[in-house]
């Protein structure tokens, strides 16, 4: 179903905003994850430690987690500053490791301050290894936590960008097909009323007053027409009005070759069709069964429900199928028109027999 694109575009920030929230809370998840896990391992190991008291190993990750927090929520906010070198993997990883040298001594220097200012609060020294020895092992440590969580992030930034690629693809493509379809609906109607003028033009000069009722309905006809030219579906009821005053003007120059039936299922009255698209099969009806026959003609318009599926058929005598015969600028229009909106799901056959022609459609129903 085509959609306009102001609806597309803000729909499609609706769905990014929503998206990228949700990515954010499940890699806020597994950090809290974790840091638990880590916590948990570190008092169950000094727990068979009689001179660890509970609280120690969990201010040693306490502290670990709250600096690097700290640089998850600044390497965050410079999300974006990077996000052009996700197609880049190494350059990516390459802007985040220049941090690496600040990142060890601001975590060293951090966690440690930490440690030390509750120690001293309780009246107690910390006591560690010396400190090249705690450079070493902690910036081995911080490079080893820094790797992984890099992956990580960089697998979620490059899913986001992936989404958000995708939908803005989606948003043109639908863009797109909505300009398509308006391009075919603006080459479908001046044919449509070229046709129809030529028909009261062929009047003018033998009966005025038929020629006078033919443009006031052909008025009618443009009216209903410019009420639906910002729609690109309407109910198949709203289409059969259309082509009742359609016929109207037909019949009022073949009044007497040519005899209409109507053969509608109620049921399918309020399906979903394309605007205008049955106008251009009953054209071709009156077209190339009655203009070009001398004798009567008959013309059936049925419409069914099958299954999920509306069969709409446009019958004629009078005229049959030329070999090699190739579609005109309206059921061209037609054919391009279903193939968009129903992503060639919907068909459009003719067929023809010693009986005359046949315009069958068959439409699928559209899901909102």
């Amino acid at each position: 179903m085509a959609v306009a694109p102001t609806v597309i575009s803000a729909t499609g920030t609706h769905r990014s905003v929503a998206a990228l929230a949700s990515s954010q809370r499940v890699l806020l998840v597994i950090w809290a994850l974790f840091w638990s896990i880590m916590a948990m391992v570190a008092v169950q190991e000094q727990l068979k430690n009689s001179h660890v008291r509970w609280w120690e190993p969990l201010l040693w990750e306490g502290s670990s987690c709250a600096v690097a927090t700290c640089w998850m929520l600044l390497q965050r906010r410079a999300k974006r500053r990077y996000a052009q070198y996700l197609d880049q993997p190494l350059r990516w990883f390459w802007y985040q490791a220049r941090w690496l040298p600040l990142l060890i001594v601001t975590f060293v220097g951090g966690i440690y301050s930490i440690r030390h200012g509750v120690y001293a609060l309780t009246s107690e020294t910390y006591e560690h290894w010396p400190w090249p020895y705690i450079f070493v092992y902690e910036g081995f440590k911080v490079v080893m936590f820094t790797g992984l969580w890099l992956g990580i992030i960089f697998g979620f930034d490059s899913f986001e960008l992936w989404q958000a690629q995708r939908r803005h693809l989606l948003e043109l493509q639908k863009t797109l097909a909505e300009a398509q379809l308006s391009q075919l609906k603006a080459q479908l109607r001046p044919h449509f009323f070229f046709n129809a003028l030529n028909t009261i033009s062929a009047l003018m000069h033998v009966d005025v007053e038929r020629a006078d009722r033919l443009l006031a309905r052909l008025g009618d006809l443009l009216r209903a027409s410019l009420q639906t030219s910002d729609q690109e579906l309407t109910s198949l009821r709203e289409e059969l009005r259309t082509l009742e005053l359609f016929v109207q003007i037909m019949q009022e120059r073949f009044a007497d070759r040519v005899s209409l039936a109507w053969n509608i299922d109620p049921r399918a009255l309020d399906r979903k069709i394309p605007v205008m698209l049955l106008q251009p099969l009953l054209e071709n009806a009156f077209k190339h069964g009655v203009e070009r026959s001398v004798g009567p003609v008959n013309i059936a318009v049925s419409a069914n429900l099958e299954g999920e599926s509306l069969i709409v058929a446009i019958s004629n005598t009078g005229s049959t199928l030329a070999s090699g015969y190739r579609y005109g600028v309206g059921l061209t229009n037609c054919r391009e028109r279903l193939n968009v909106i129903y992503d060639g799901q919907a068909a459009l056959e003719l067929t023809s027999d010693p009986g005359g022609v046949t315009a069958k459609v068959t439409l699928p129903e559209l899901k909102s």
